[in-house]
């Protein structure tokens, strides 16, 4: 399988400086999954992908002779609590981190958010409760209920693996914070009912995680401790691309000097397979959001620049892939702000 990436040409000649050990992890979302059916197919996906907004108007076809009644799911990515870790959080609502948005032929839904906490594999989900701790493993609300925790919860938190103790020197002599580490696990679900013969548009919206780094990082070889080649198999990231990010280098001599920061996003397709047999019309836009922007991604098919920051892609009978998921790389000029929007 050949897959392409495509690059902007577009360069900015000034960019303020940037160190390269800050890094924002991404959490990988996808679509709509149905738990399960073999009696309504999708005929139609039509995907936008930016660093602002997921964006899915699907049409269902039920294709039997009587109505379906449909158990479908929303699965949102694991959350890991950790004392050094960041991850990028799209949202500060603990209840809809990813500003999930559904409609069922032009109507909202109202979905089921059910949410647990693990800890080395075992559910803490009521204990957690018990204690008044939110389940969400990050932020100031969480971190400050813990804290103020007797010392005998404290320890408990620490046996049963939930929390870890970090200890510093604020100035006001040693103090010790206990920091979340369990995993968050969290779904939405409804149901819903397709008529017999007919066919329904559902649309689906979320805001998307978007990792990255405050440098461009992959210009250094595996023969050097890079990650080159990791980003040649994840992103497609071709020889023009990587020459004109070269070019950008303001000291030749040092490949972590191109004026860019990297921002990463990530959209899980290989589980969106749980209806009846392929899409027959699947539509892919990726918007780079500002034309000064760079990207990379990897897709086996035609490409098609449709405007300044839009790339489009079409396949009939579309099956998603099951060995990659669609990853892409941006990269914003150092002088911009957020991530390209």
């Amino acid at each position: 399988m050949k897959l392409f990436a495509i690059a902007a040409l577009a360069l900015v000649a000034t960019a303020a400086p940037g160190s390269a050990n800050d890094t924002m992890a991404t959490l990988s979302a996808g679509g709509l999954r149905f738990v399960t059916t073999d009696k309504v197919e999708m005929a139609s996906e039509d995907l936008t992908i930016s660093p602002g907004k997921v964006n899915v108007i699907y049409k269902f076809s039920n294709k039997a002779e009587t109505d379906q009644h449909v158990l479908i799911a929303f699965p949102l990515p694991d959350i890991a609590g950790d004392g050094d870790f960041m991850v990028s959080i799209p949202t500060e609502d603990p209840q809809n981190l990813f500003g999930f948005k559904t409609t069922f032929d032009g109507k909202p839904v109202e979905a089921t958010l059910h949410q647990y906490a693990f800890a080395f594999g075992i559910d803490q989900t009521d204990y957690l409760k018990k204690l008044g701790v939110p389940l969400a493993p990050f932020g100031e609300a969480t971190q400050k209920i813990i804290n103020a925790l007797p010392d005998a919860d404290h320890q408990r938190l620490l046996q049963l693996g939930l929390v870890i103790p970090m200890t510093y020197d604020a100035g006001k002599g040693e103090q010790t914070d206990y920091t979340p580490v369990w995993t968050l696990k969290s779904t939405y679900s409804w149901e819903a009912s397709f008529p017999a013969g007919k066919t329904v548009t559902v649309t689906h919206s979320y805001v998307p995680s978007v990792g990255g780094t405050v440098a461009a990082t992959f210009l250094t070889p595996p023969d050097q401790g890079g990650n080159a080649e990791d980003y040649k198999k994840k992103y497609c990231t071709d020889s023009d691309f990587i020459k004109t990010v070269k070019r950008s280098l303001k000291d030749p001599k040092d490949l972590y000097s191109a004026p860019y920061t990297e921002s990463w996003l990530s959209y899980v397709w290989s589980t969106g397979a749980d209806w009846l047999g392929p899409i027959h019309d699947f539509h892919l836009t990726i918007d780079k959001r500002k034309p000064e922007n760079l990207v990379s991604f990897c897709w086996d098919g035609k490409v098609s620049k449709t405007g300044p920051t839009t790339f489009e892609m079409r396949a009939t009978d579309f099956s998603p892939p099951q060995d990659h998921e669609l990853e892409i790389l941006l990269l914003v000029p150092q002088d911009s702000s957020g991530n390209g929007t």
